[in-house]
């Protein structure tokens, strides 16, 4: 295992490529992204509280995210072994079947390619004093450019339905050259991309309402 952190990636960054065994079998990551939208996210550790109750529900939102055409998988520094278990715990307290793979990357090979090693929280460690996973979140188009970078600590659960929202505004926005505005949801009213200008804007946006040159609000058709 490498004992320093992985380069930064940033916004726009490709998604490093790497192979892992997960509880579907072995991966290699650009593969399993293909022309997909993919949410790589990371828990600390199996068999804990939190851990539990966002897999859970990430495992019931499945059906959503796949009718975006988001594909699901997880990550912990645990085994195979110790992720088939956990996953019936899983189910029995939540009721939920997790069905997107886990990566079971117990030498943090994976971890330290994305930043995920916990350096804030000294009790997120192994029985050996390894440093555990935080709970991040990488959202990755289909061109394997991560779009999105999220990282929540050790004691903090995530918003599951936040990510879908922003998987949501990004689909959007690549779809019909617009922003999302504060609190936005599906359905809202969205903001016309400042590159959008002239007989362009009104062509595309014949409903446009300029509150101020730089605000432009506009409804979208229904899908």
């Amino acid at each position: 295992m490498a004992g320093e952190r992985a380069a930064p990636l940033r916004l726009g960054s490709i998604a490093p490529s790497f192979k892992a065994d997960t509880t579907n079998g072995p991966i290699d990551f650009h593969e399993f992204i293909g022309d997909s939208w993919v949410v790589l996210f990371s828990h600390p550790e199996d068999y804990t509280p939190v851990c539990t109750t966002e897999l859970g529900e990430m495992a019931r939102l499945d059906p959503e995210f796949k009718k975006r055409g988001v594909k699901l998988i997880g990550l912990s520094a645990n085994t195979l072994g110790s992720h088939e278990g956990w996953i019936n715990d899983i189910t029995e307290v939540t009721g939920s079947r997790v069905s997107f793979p886990i990566i079971a990357d117990k030498e943090r090979k994976v971890a330290y390619l994305y930043d995920m090693i916990d350096y804030q929280d000294t009790t997120n460690v192994d029985s050996k004093g390894i440093a555990f996973t935080i709970r991040s979140v990488f959202v990755i188009d289909p061109k394997k450019t991560i779009r999105t970078i999220l990282s929540y600590p050790a004691s903090t659960g995530r918003n599951s339905a936040e990510i879908l929202r922003i998987v949501d505004s990004l689909q959007t926005g690549d779809k019909n050259k617009i922003t999302t505005p504060v609190n936005w949801v599906p359905g809202d009213d969205v903001i016309v991309h400042p590159a959008v200008q002239g007989e362009e804007a009104t062509r595309l946006f014949p409903n446009l309402r300029a509150v101020k040159p730089y605000l432009r609000f506009t409804s979208l058709p229904s899908a």
